[in-house]
């Protein structure tokens, strides 16, 4: 060759290699592969995207490409797919007439590229797989020994761990609200993580950082943020509180409850402090007569209880603390405790006793941390008499001896009261309710029989009748006396006397007892008439012994049946009679004036109608002696229609 010849074939060489460095248009280019995104658990379509006729798939292959190795996992021939043996078996199939691999089952191996291809090999398709899972909620511990503020590094705040992510989520710490972000000597953040078998991610952060007495309430936590293919997603951890230890600057005396105190309250003196942890605490108290402050003792907490409260506990108190931590003694401004209190009350005369007709005078007195307010109140009643430390009672009444009490209270502290009971005797004789009454009874029952009498000095009861008799007190100069007794024939003939006695005369109630033996006429017949045991009320009050309640006695339903049928029989018999006398013309009808029924002689006395009553006495009148005497209701008697004449 020529020198032309060998200058031609270098100028040919160096245009040749230039025009593959500069990418002339026309030479094949690998392209991007598609991008397909899957969760985890799901099935993707894998297509194949060769830009061939539809007849031309049918033969094609399918790879999966990992750290630059191809694997074969899938062939389609004549649109029939076959699996080959390996990670992928059993989870390919086909579909869209074999265009389309379908891949169940989708697991973070799959995030890799697959290619398709076809019968020359220069007709590939290439996908890329991205797998992505959603990371569990972040679980965060804190630092639960605590942080001093006096530590010169950064120390463990809290840990954040996010389990079972893919890919690897990113995490970000809070504090209040706002990030933290990597800042020498003051706050590290260090993320580690962790892959599992199934190939998901757990990520593990621990944020260490520098504190200050204002972090003592701060509130830290973790979030993770993560893609999937519907976006991107974050999830937050519940939020901390790291302790924070630091000296206490100040120590202080608190009282529960606030505002005025009395005795008998429960009260709590206890000592606070600004520091962290709390620091050793001991109160004291001065002492009134020394002027010396004494240690009082508390509970394990630190806490003075006084329960129930007394006036010897008020005076001042303090606190006093210890930081074992630095030995420095910290001191709380005294505090002054009132427990406000009523002393007993004393009323004058203690024992009052007057004669009827006559004036009494009462005085109340007691202390108090504060004003007092007395009332003097009737202590059956419960009424109102006067207000003041002086009782003025006139012309006193057999009715008012008894109870009255003086009341002692202070309004500026609500419910701080105290009260004395003093009872009022009124010289004379037994009183009793009544003096007479009826009771109604049957023969060989067994009875109760009370009766109260009243007067001062305090009367004694005996009976006129024996019997098991017992004793109690009412009031102070009142007595309650109840006799057993069996009702005899005996004792139906002479009644009960009651005779209350004192050094000053003699009262008596008689009871009188009445047999029950029929029935009389009443407007409610479902009233029962059975007399059980008969008692004397004590209750009831009057000018006399007290008043007897009678209990009715239930009639038989059977004695009602066959009263109506033999009044129904009767009438049915007086009519035919009648009917009888008509048809003889001894019984003119529709003439004027009275016409007298003729009987034969020997039928004279056959008809007789009967009418009795149903019912007792619904109630009988109380016997109280000579002026306006209060008798039994007449019996109704038997009633009788002779029909003889």
């Amino acid at each position: 060759m020529g020198r032309s010849g060998l200058i031609c074939a270098l100028l040919l060489a160096v245009c040749c290699c230039s025009r593959r460095a500069a990418g002339v248009p026309g030479e094949a280019e690998q392209p991007e592969p598609e991008l397909v995104e899957a969760e985890v658990g799901h099935t993707v379509l894998l297509k194949c995207g060769l830009s061939h006729a539809q007849g031309n798939l049918s033969h094609v292959d399918w790879f999966s490409v990992h750290k630059e190795k191809r694997t074969l996992i899938f062939r389609v021939r004549q649109g029939q797919g076959q699996s080959e043996p390996g990670e992928y078996h059993n989870r390919l199939s086909l579909q869209d007439k074999g265009t389309t691999l379908v891949l169940s089952g989708v697991t973070p191996h799959d995030d890799r590229i697959f290619t398709c291809q076809g019968r020359r090999r220069a007709q590939e398709h290439r996908i890329r797989l991205r797998v992505y899972k959603a990371p569990e909620e972040p679980s965060i511990q804190v630092n639960t020994f605590g942080i001093s503020v006096n530590s010169e590094e950064p120390v463990e705040v809290a840990t954040c761990v996010g389990r079972n992510g893919y890919p690897v989520p990113q995490v970000t710490w809070y504090k209040n609200g706002q990030s933290l972000k990597e800042e020498k000597n003051r706050v590290h953040i260090q993320s580690s993580q962790t892959e599992e078998s199934s190939g998901l991610f757990t990520l593990r952060s621990v944020l260490q950082a520098q504190v200050s007495k204002e972090d003592k309430d701060a509130q830290f936590y973790c979030e993770l943020s993560y893609r999937l293919p519907s976006g991107n997603h974050m999830k937050e951890s519940k939020e901390v509180t790291v302790p924070v230890f630091y000296p206490a600057e100040r120590v202080w005396l608190e009282v529960e409850p606030e505002g005025m105190l009395k005795e008998g309250d429960r009260v709590e003196i206890r000592c606070l402090a600004d520091g962290n942890p709390q620091p050793h605490f001991s109160i004291i108290k001065q002492n009134l007569n020394t002027r010396e402050m004494e240690e009082e003792r508390t509970d394990d907490n630190g806490v003075l209880v006084l329960d129930p409260a007394q006036k010897e506990h008020s005076g001042r108190y303090e606190c006093q603390g210890l930081d074992l931590e630095t030995t420095t003694s910290l001191q709380s401004d005294q505090q002054e405790l009132v427990v406000n209190y009523v002393s007993d009350v004393r009323v004058s005369p203690a024992a009052p006793e007057s004669q009827e007709g006559s004036s009494l005078t009462l005085n109340c007195e007691a202390e108090s941390s504060q004003d007092l307010q007395f009332q003097w109140l009737r202590e059956k009643t419960g009424k109102l008499l006067a207000k003041g430390q002086v009782l003025q009672l006139h012309n006193l009444k057999r009715e008012e001896g008894g109870g009255y009490r003086c009341l002692a209270s202070v309004p500026s502290v609500p419910g701080l009261n105290r009260s004395q009971l003093v009872n009022v005797a009124i010289f004379g004789p037994p009183w009793m309710a009544l003096r007479e009454k009826k009771v109604w009874v049957k023969e060989n029952s067994v009875l109760n029989l009370s009766c109260e009498a009243s007067g001062h000095p305090r009367p004694s009861i005996v009976w006129s009748v024996h019997g098991a008799a017992s004793e109690q007190d009412q009031e102070p100069q009142s007595v309650l006396s109840v006799l057993n007794v069996l009702v005899t024939p005996e004792l139906l003939e002479t009644g009960a006397e009651c005779v209350a006695s004192n050094s000053l005369g003699r009262n008596t109630t008689i009871i009188f007892l009445e047999l029950v033996h029929f029935m009389s006429s009443t407007p409610d017949s479902n009233r029962t008439t059975n007399l059980s045991t008969s008692t004397v009320s004590p209750s009831a009050r009057a000018n006399g012994t007290s008043t007897e309640k009678k209990l009715t006695e239930p009639e038989s339903k059977g004695v009602v049946i066959v009263a109506v049928t033999v009044c129904v029989l009767v009438l049915a018999l007086l009519g035919a009679v009648l009917y009888f006398f008509y048809k003889k013309g001894k019984l003119p009808c529709g003439r004027s004036g009275k016409q007298e029924i003729t009987l034969p002689p020997s039928r004279k006395s056959e008809f007789v109608v009967e009418v009795k009553s149903d019912k007792l006495p619904e109630e009988m009148g109380l016997l109280q002696g000579s002026n306006g005497d209060k008798r039994a209701p007449g019996d109704q008697g038997e009633k009788y229609i002779d029909l003889r004449h």
